[in-house]
């Protein structure tokens, strides 16, 4: 049942044998301060290691079956969950990417990327806690005062304190220009009153305090979302001298029944309910919305490594069982669609993998590499984010399925563990924008805004890489380059029309985005994967016989050779866009 292990040999060769080859994280800060580089990452992967396999990942099954709860206005946590949230803070993993200067440890952002899919994997219910809390403590660092980031944004990146996201009410989810919670100005600080719903570990004693984003509206806002302010709000209010004081009027209600992740407390959260609940202004007023979304391509890269972590755990899982389950006198790993689904699964996760830490390093490069790449950098994450929250989350949802699949009717029934992967991964798509709204972001905003120039960048890359593959003179090596090209050319096209859509049809434009989201997530993760092929094949040819490489060719040519031609028929499903489901009424649906 507590199957995880993190797959560290194929997280180092990406980091250490891909990314560090091409030079990207030496133009990092971090990567000459720290001395990063294989012994460090292999330090971090192996100790990051230890706490996922042995701490967290025997908590999965457990918060399963025993959902965290609410009684009396607190949350009595699945059993072993504080205690592992404890341990991951002390030893520092919730601001391991986070700047010294305010708590955290200042490694590379793929570390963070890494530790974040072992923790998923592990148990995806447990890794919202620290995700969660990451991202408000970058939120307050980026727009809070001097005072605020010192006490804070330290706290929660040591892991002493834990933060929170509240910004969904009853009627105001995507939307969140009808919210209703109120701040009333009050001296040096401010009365929150009103409900938010939907707030991941929103109570807990796992750490001493925690510290609320609350999004209220100022009793003088405008209306709708340009009417929106940010405020900490934390649960036990902070003496002058840094000691814990008395108990903020902010309190569970109760905890959603949820399809999945029952371990992570989903509360509906109750401020002011007495006196109000004292918070505190974070950057400008009527501005809240632009500070929370500072965190929001963190928090979406986070939200991708949830489906990979899912998968990769679903993954070994359905590997484990397929080796022991004997049908028709073999191992149903022998049985050819058996083998087709492992290797879907295991292709996927690695081609996930491989794209989603590469970004990690543009998401470094964009905050702090040299100044004359950070624009493109910035737009190159800009660009990515809405691929990898979507394509990683929808794909991480088909490869779990695939997992209770091979469990056959076993994967059906709860003991096996296989149905937990699926339903805990069901959210992913759902939440911090759904993937329409990710697909919908990626077409209208990021490759509209600027006629597809960043989109053009990233295809010329992978033309490049193309003309390396074909050029290599490795029968295997060409063959990828093949399918690559052919995927290439299906995404170009059906980009340009979009682009064109654009201006002539924009709802047929928004009608083929999905597709076109998960055309351009298939071909980008093969491009990736491919590219680790070629590392593999120089090992390989330099003498090595480390079985790894051999293994990594292979992985990757079965990607190109049965998951890159999806790109081709999302390519029509994207053209197809104007016709019929543009033109269908809707009151026939």
């Amino acid at each position: 049942m507590d199957n995880y292990r993190a797959p560290i040999e194929d997280m180092q060769f990406v980091i250490d044998g891909v990314l560090n080859l091409e030079g990207r994280l030496g133009a990092l800060p971090a990567y000459e301060d720290k001395g990063v580089g294989s012994d460090l990452t292999l330090a971090v992967l192996d100790e990051a290691a230890k706490l996922a396999n042995d701490v967290i990942a025997p908590t999965r099954r457990v918060g399963d079956l025993e959902p965290a709860r609410c009684e009396n206005n607190r949350v009595v946590c699945s059993p072993g969950h504080e205690e592992a949230l404890r341990q991951l803070g002390e030893a520092g993993w919730t601001g391991i990417a986070a700047s010294e200067d305010f708590g955290g440890q200042g490694l590379p952002e793929v570390y963070g990327t890494a530790t974040s899919e072992m923790w998923n994997g592990a148990n995806m219910a447990f890794a919202l806690a620290p995700f969660l809390s990451s991202g408000a403590a970058l939120a307050i660092t980026a727009h809070g005062t001097e005072e605020q980031k010192a006490l804070y944004a330290t706290k929660i990146n040591s892991g002493e304190w834990s933060g929170t996201m509240n910004l969904t009410e009853s009627g105001a989810g995507s939307d969140l220009g009808p919210l209703k919670t109120r701040a009333v100005p009050e001296g040096d600080h401010y009365r929150i009153y009103g409900q938010k719903i939907y707030i991941t570990w929103g109570d807990h004693e796992a750490t001493d305090n925690i510290v609320h984003l609350v999004l209220a509206r100022l009793p003088d806002a405008p209306e709708g979302s340009k009417g929106i302010s940010l405020f900490i709000v934390p649960k036990y209010l902070v003496n002058e001298d840094g000691s814990l004081g008395a108990r903020n009027d902010v309190y569970p209600v109760s905890v959603e029944h949820k399809l999945g992740i029952h371990a992570s407390p989903t509360c509906v959260m109750a401020y002011g309910d007495t006196e109000g609940a004292i918070g505190y202004l974070v950057g400008r007023e009527n501005e809240g919305l632009r500070c929370m979304f500072t965190m929001m391509n963190e928090a979406r890269l986070k939200v991708g490594l949830q489906g990979l972590g899912a998968a990769e755990g679903a993954f070994q899982l359905a590997k484990a069982y397929a080796r022991e389950r004997v049908q028709g006198g073999v191992a149903i790993i022998e049985h050819p669609d058996v083998k087709r689904m492992l290797l879907t699964m295991r292709s996927g996760c690695e081609a996930m993998r491989a794209l989603a830490y590469s970004e990690a390093v543009t998401m470094d490069l964009a905050h702090s590499g040299p100044e004359s790449e950070k624009a493109l950098a910035q737009a190159r994450i800009d660009l990515m984010i809405p691929v990898i929250k979507g394509w990683l989350t929808t794909f991480g949802e088909e490869i779990t399925s695939l997992g209770v699949q091979v469990h056959g009717g076993m994967g059906y029934v709860e003991e096996t563990g296989a149905a937990q992967y699926f339903r805990d991964v069901r959210i992913t798509s759902i939440y911090e924008g759904t993937n329409g709204i990710q697909a919908a972001d990626l077409v209208n905003r990021k490759l509209g805004r600027d006629g597809g120039a960043t989109m053009e960048l990233v295809q010329t890359e992978i033309a490049d890489t193309v003309a390396d593959l074909l050029a290599s003179g490795n029968d295997v090596l060409v063959g990828m380059g093949q399918a690559l090209k052919v995927a290439l050319a299906s995404q170009v096209r059906a980009s340009e029309w979009l682009l064109q859509q654009l201006r002539l049809n924009k709802a047929a434009a928004l009608g083929g985005s999905f597709e076109y989201m998960m055309m351009t997530g298939y071909l980008f993760g093969g491009w990736q994967l491919v590219r680790g092929a070629m590392v593999a094949q120089r090992a390989v040819a330099d003498g090595s016989d480390r079985e790894f490489y051999r293994q990594k060719l292979a992985t990757a040519e079965f990607y190109c050779e049965q998951i890159l031609p999806r790109c081709l028929a999302a390519e029509q499903s994207v053209l197809s866009s104007e016709g019929t489901l543009m033109d269908y009424p809707v009151d026939w649906i």
